[in-house]
């Protein structure tokens, strides 16, 4: 017996596949894992976590870890049901209505566009630390030649996340997996390594360097906006689904790919940082809320050692970025064949020859590009609107789970077992719930208009302080304003994508054949 495509729920939606089934149960978990890619959010952002929280910012992890299950749950329920291609936009779209669709896809279409320049950026916090002749601008010294210098390298790499894309999932898929095999071991290699190096006990997460000593509510204060460092980073584990449509037996695959992915990123992200605070050598250290855990690789294991593994996160950025761009394109893909985007008939088309939709991995790839101007002059406006990225991200999953809730209180999700499916069972109800609190309550946190957060050095501008509000509102009623007022008039599965029209070309044949 040949393995469940999901076909079926294809048609459910209106749909034909035009895209070929060449991904297994590896690959959509690498889809997963290296979007989320702990090695580059942990590298990443491990010293805004200290800045803020000071080594106590640990606990971030498994709270943010926590709150996130109970959203990869969810979703892993609804991979299971529909492992179709923009999974949060259909998934939105299937429980909403077509307007609560649209708006989920297109907070979640350009958050990823900023993030996949954003990601690219970390290859100046990486490369530079490997071999000096990566500063081709200056000597790094600046915060100009940096910027510039970041540019350039991330440019390079859209490029090539671009060429991949384009050239169809199967490259694209055996890329990733190699880079997130060695990122994986390379993750366990670290982990004992600090381990052999750890200079004092875990207790070390109890110490919060008097971080709090500015807040009104104490430590709360602090690690509430220390904690923003672990939301950055456990989000993206939906790519699993979104390569539904790719994927052999996706039903069986998709849940566990989402679910497996949040997992190995906790554990494998939780051992590093904590290991990482016990090895460091002084935890006072200015370069640990600068350079974070770069810094620690290179002090506490040694200079050959430390880039011998800097080598690894230069890997880990590289399928990040892949995966996030990968996981653009299935967005666009799919918003596009409902005309749902300008230009849809173009974006939805399927290369013949590389199957795979090509000029939304070329678009994408272009505004991502275009963005990373942005940090040349202002790098503090580039940081906030990467910032601004994640909270659209959260607001997406939020127009998943809060219609999922809406539809089970009405009765109208089924959690019956059935053959082959995840399901929730009676926990559906609660789990939903608590996926829903956590999410509004994260999206809060990072959207509070914090001064330290959005308006952190000069020059000081109101704007900047209460972007969160501002892009974030500006982002959904601009987006949803043209979609109403121009798109909404012309939405519809185009003819090319529509099952109906295959299957009327399936009748036709049969009849000239008879």
């Amino acid at each position: 017996m040949s393995a469940p495509t999901g076909d079926a729920e294809l048609n459910e939606f209106g749909y034909t596949n035009k895209l070929k089934r060449t991904l297994g149960s590896f690959h959509t978990f690498a889809a997963g894992i290296s979007y989320i890619s702990v090695l580059t959010g942990t590298f990443q952002l491990s010293y805004f976590g200290m800045s803020f929280g000071g080594p106590a910012y640990w606990w971030s992890w498994p709270i943010v870890f926590v709150g996130q299950l109970f959203v990869a749950l969810s979703f892993a329920e609804l991979a299971s049901h529909y492992p179709i291609a923009g999974s949060v936009y259909n998934w939105a779209k299937k429980l909403g209505g077509q307007h609560v669709g649209w708006l989920a896809g297109w907070m979640m279409l350009l958050a990823s566009i900023v993030s996949i320049a954003a990601t690219a950026l970390a290859y100046q916090h990486t490369l530079p630390q490997i071999w000096g002749a990566f500063q081709f601008i200056g000597n790094g010294s600046n915060d100009t030649d940096q910027a510039v210098n970041g540019v350039i390298l991330a440019t390079a790499l859209i490029l090539f996340t671009t060429l991949v894309n384009a050239f169809g999932v199967k490259l694209m898929a055996r890329i990733n997996s190699a880079g997130v095999f060695i990122e994986l071991a390379a993750a366990v290699l670290l982990v004992l390594a600090l381990a052999v190096c750890a200079t004092r006990g875990p207790q070390v997460v109890m110490d919060t360097q008097n971080t709090g000593a500015g807040y009104s509510t104490g430590y709360l204060g602090a690690f509430l906006v220390a904690g923003i460092a672990s939301s950055y980073v456990m989000y993206g584990f939906d790519t699993a689904a979104s390569l539904g449509e790719e994927s052999i037996d996706p039903h069986r695959n998709a849940p566990r790919a989402i679910l497996r992915a949040l997992i190995a990123s906790f554990i494998l992200g939780g051992l590093i940082i904590i290991l990482s605070l016990m090895a460091a050598k002084d935890l006072h250290a200015p370069q640990l809320t600068t350079d974070g855990l770069q810094f620690v690789l290179t002090d506490s294991l040694g200079p050959v050692i430390g880039r011998l593994f800097l080598l690894v996160v230069f890997v880990a950025i590289t399928v990040c970025v892949l995966a996030v761009h990968t996981a653009a394109i299935r967005i666009a893909f799919a918003m596009a064949r409902d005309n749902a985007l300008p230009g849809g008939s173009k974006l939805a088309r399927v290369s013949p020859r590389f199957q795979t939709p090509v000029v939304p991995a070329i678009v994408i790839g272009v505004i991502a590009v275009a963005l990373l101007l942005v940090n040349i002059n202002q790098p503090q406006i580039f940081s906030a609107v990467t910032s601004l990225a994640i909270i659209l991200i959260y607001v997406s999953y939020l127009l998943v789970t809060v219609p999922m809730l809406i539809a089970r209180l009405r009765g109208k999700w089924s959690s019956a077992k059935r053959e082959g499916r995840f399901t929730l069972g009676k926990f559906g109800l609660p789990v939903n719930v608590l996926a829903v609190v956590w999410g509004l309550g994260m999206t809060i946190n990072l959207a509070w208009p914090r001064k330290e957060v959005y308006n952190a050095t000069p020059p000081y501008h109101w704007y900047l302080q209460y972007s969160s509000i501002l892009f974030v509102g500006i982002a959904g009623l601009a987006g949803f304003a043209y979609y109403w007022f121009v798109q909404r008039h012309r939405v519809g599965v185009l003819a090319e994508h529509s099952a109906a029209a295959d299957e009327s070309d399936s009748d036709d044949a049969k009849t000239a054949v008879s």
